[in-house]
């Protein structure tokens, strides 16, 4: 492109690539109540909006419609964002975007990580999009630039010049969830965690009018139902944090609760009670946390410290109290875990009303604390991948065998049927009440869908009419009860389909392994 006409008449591709299944996928949930995927592309509908308003723009998201040849004739460029877990469907993408004649840009959290490998593609933007795409747009619409677009200066932007996201180029009704973000950022200095690597530890924030104005986008587009704040921390700067929530509060009241919203925030939010209480009153009604792992000594060995506030068991009633469910992510693998990690971390989930309980091996992300540390004691093996099911990244101090197996048999047990919904049934008995949405139209028929699809189909049926009338007479906790029954439905499939196949695999791999360096030694005496 090189003449301003020209220029006008550009056709740009925002390209989601196809996520692997994993357990936040949710791949065989989203089917039974008749979606695509959870959650929307918030980056590429972010981007969108900074874009130029003369370039024709569309959205493609991998995991919800397939890439056809049309779209690539379409296309003069093409925009692809994703993580490390991505890697191989970007470059599938990127191969086949230069095979049709298209310029391909890569951006987002992989690339910022690890720029070399997507060297394939014509161009790379490391950090973040908002006051730095001068360089990105002259190349597009004049044919050249260098490899990499972005500044030299990696500058964490200020989000008061972000705009709303051009929700309008989502096929919102392929969702479960629409999404948010209120903040980027974490304060704290978890040896294993990327996220203050490329988003910094100053949590920088919106202001409440510019959230408002994308619930109000939202809200005119005629979205009803869920909203994933995807922030890094929601509660990272507390300060704003408490501004925000009574403004959402009253936004909510005076368009009839249309939404329930939901987040990631740190364990000691449940040292808050303000805080949570007005959550609650916003309409948040489920919070992830990092809990990471129920021993002090890991936690302070991998600077969790914020962990160590409260007793764990009583943060995650405090907030299912307060009417918050708790979605949770555990790991096993730190140097200080011994055998006796993973009875401990059985014991801990069975015994809390924590149905989702997302558990990982520890994985060495690129350019994190422990990353370095790891490379300074000599024991890397490869770079992090995002898959936590395979062998470790890195040498453990735990025996590998020993971890691998005592991963595994954590796994089944956390997944198996009947522990799964006894703790659905602990859910919902403990879930205090909170701010339940007005029922809408496809809300109803997704209730329908899912009384077939577990109450009928499911081999779990028993299970869950068991559940369904051990909660029927509590409203709220009954609707968090159905909508955990169907995401079980994934993570009890999942589990037993996918991730103990691969455990199994790496223990194939690891014994065979041993096997060879065995005979080697052998061979040698």
């Amino acid at each position: 492109m090189t003449s301003g006409a020209q220029s006008a008449r550009m056709n740009v591709l925002l390209v989601q690539p196809l996520a692997p299944k994993t357990y936040w996928g949710f791949q065989y949930a989203v089917g039974i109540v008749g979606k695509g995927a959870p959650h929307p592309p918030l980056g590429l509908a972010t981007l969108a909006a900074l874009l130029p308003d003369r370039w024709n723009l569309r959205i493609l998201d991998l995991n919800v419609a397939r890439l056809r040849d049309d779209d690539l004739r379409w296309a003069d460029a093409a925009l692809v964002t994703g993580m490390l877990v991505h890697k191989a469907s970007i470059l599938d993408f990127i191969h086949r975007a230069r095979r049709a004649g298209v310029r391909t840009v890569v951006g987002g959290p992989a690339v910022s990580s690890r720029p070399t490998e997507f060297a394939d593609a014509d161009h790379v933007f490391l950090g973040e999009a908002e006051g730095r795409l001068d360089q990105l747009v002259n190349a597009l619409e004049n044919g050249n630039g260098a490899h990499v677009l972005s500044p030299p200066d990696d500058a964490k932007p200020d989000l008061a010049t972000t705009l709303p996201p051009r929700f309008d180029l989502l096929d919102r009704s392929r969702y479960t969830s629409m999404s948010v973000q209120s903040s980027r950022g974490c304060p704290f200095q978890c040896e294993f965690c990327d996220i203050i690597e490329l988003y910094g530890r100053n949590p920088r924030v919106k202001s409440p009018k510019q959230m408002l104005q994308e619930l109000d986008a939202l809200y005119e587009l005629g979205w009803r139902g869920s909203i994933f704040v995807v922030d890094d921390n929601f509660i990272g700067n507390r300060r704003e944090a408490a501004k925000l929530l009574p403004e959402i509060a009253r936004w909510q009241k005076e368009h009839g609760r249309p939404f329930e919203l939901y987040t990631e925030a740190s364990v000691d939010l449940a040292s808050l009670p303000a805080l949570v209480e007005s959550m609650v009153e916003a309409g948040f009604t489920t919070v992830f946390l990092g809990i990471e792992t129920p021993s002090a000594e890991s936690l302070k060995q991998t600077r969790k410290l914020q962990n160590l506030k409260l007793p764990l068991q009583e943060s995650v009633l405090r907030l299912t109290h307060a009417g918050l469910e708790v979605y949770a992510g555990f790991i096993v693998g730190f140097d200080t875990d011994g055998e006796h990690i993973f009875e401990a971390q059985r014991t801990f989930i069975d015994g809390l009303p924590i149905a989702a309980a997302m558990i990982g091996l520890l994985t060495a992300l690129p350019n994190t604390a422990l990353w370095r540390r790891l490379e300074r004691e000599g024991r890397l093996r490869s770079d992090g991948t995002g898959d936590q099911f395979g062998r470790p990244n890195f040498e453990p101090t735990l025996d590998e065998r020993k971890l691998l197996e005592g991963y595994r048999g954590l796994l089944a047990a956390i997944y198996e049927p009947e522990a799964f919904y006894r703790r659905c049934e602990t859910l919902a008995r403990e879930l205090g009440r909170g701010r339940p949405r007005r029922l809408s139209l496809d809300g109803l028929a997704m209730f329908v869908r899912i009384l077939v699809g577990v109450g009928l189909v499911s081999p779990r049926r028993l299970l869950f009419w068991r559940l369904f009338f051990k909660s029927v007479r509590r409203p709220y906790a009954f609707a968090k009860a159905m909508s955990i029954a169907v995401q079980g439905e994934h993570l009890i499939r999942y589990t037993r389909e996918d991730v103990l196949p691969r455990i199994d695999q790496a223990l194939a791999e690891l014994a065979a392994e041993r096997l060879r360096r065995s005979s080697v030694v052998e061979a040698r005496a």
